[in-house]
């Protein structure tokens, strides 16, 4: 495989397979990269990996996972880090479309599920606009993999009836701009991506809103990977945890009554294990 870790050099050459002549356009795949486990990567994302000969991969997609392409393909690494963004997504999306127009079929590779979270629907957008043709490969998303390797049932008749996704990013005015009142509702869980660098304002916001401090909390890291670990409390005490333990991104919070279980179903998922 050839690794191409400044994805720069594409924006400032001629794309490849460009001639003087008006070339085929290419096809993009989109693909879903899962949590991280390659075992959980699904056998529509290996065989697109496993075909691919030029693949633009993200920051959260393990070497583990890069393994399925061929010998022969060019791997180009787009990955955007907090703080750190080898190209900004308008550049990612206009590279694509370059790369597209040359006539190189190509996989845009995504940890979790390009869909949620991962800006897919952006560049998905981006492509039909520009008259690609492309598909989608979902993949396993980092909440559904947190939970099931962390023990956490996202949801639980008992505990849970409704389960919500979203993002503690940033907004560019540097707030936290969330529904707060929706996602402090009694009997969900809420499964937010992105929020390590908010975490106090987060778990604030939502006691401010009415769920309880004592309400169970989880920290999720690295999930389904070999580093995973799950930092559980309240949402009162989980900032402070989140210090003390050193929590780092890629890490997901999860708030909810189901978190509660944990300690029970960690039991019996390290029993079968051994």
């Amino acid at each position: 495989m050839s690794f191409i870790e400044d994805a720069r050099w594409f924006t400032a050459t001629p794309a490849p397979g460009a001639t003087g002549m008006p070339a085929t356009p290419g096809r993009v795949t989109l693909v879903g990269a899962g949590p991280g486990d390659p075992e959980l990567l699904t056998l529509r994302a290996v065989k697109a990996l496993r075909g691919a000969r030029l693949v633009l991969y993200d920051h959260l997609v393990g070497k583990e996972v890069l393994r399925y392409v061929a010998e022969d393909a060019d791997l180009i690494y787009v990955g955007k880090e907090s703080s750190h963004h080898t190209l900004p997504q308008e550049s990612i999306i206009d590279l694509m479309v370059r790369l597209a127009r040359s006539g190189r079929n190509l996989v845009r590779l995504k940890g979790g599920d390009g869909f949620i979270f991962g800006r897919g629907g952006e560049e998905a957008l981006a492509l039909a606009e520009a008259g690609i043709s492309f598909d989608v490969v979902p993949g396993i998303t980092a909440a559904q993999g947190a939970g099931a390797c962390a023990g956490i049932p996202l949801t639980h008749r008992d505990h849970a009836a409704t389960l919500v996704f979203a993002t503690g990013h940033l907004r560019g005015d540097n707030e936290v701009a969330l529904d707060w009142e929706a996602l402090a509702r009694p009997h969900q869980t809420v499964v937010i991506y992105m929020g390590m660098g908010t975490l106090p304002v987060i778990c604030d916001q939502l006691m401010r809103h009415g769920l309880p401090a004592s309400m169970p909390a989880a920290l999720v890291e690295q999930a389904s990977l070999p580093g995973q670990r799950c930092i559980t409390g309240t949402l009162q005490d989980l900032p402070q945890l989140a210090q003390q333990h050193r929590v780092r991104p890629p890490a997901l919070i999860v708030v909810g009554e189901v978190v509660a279980l944990q300690p029970r179903l960690m039991r019996g998922m390290q029993a079968t294990v051994m």
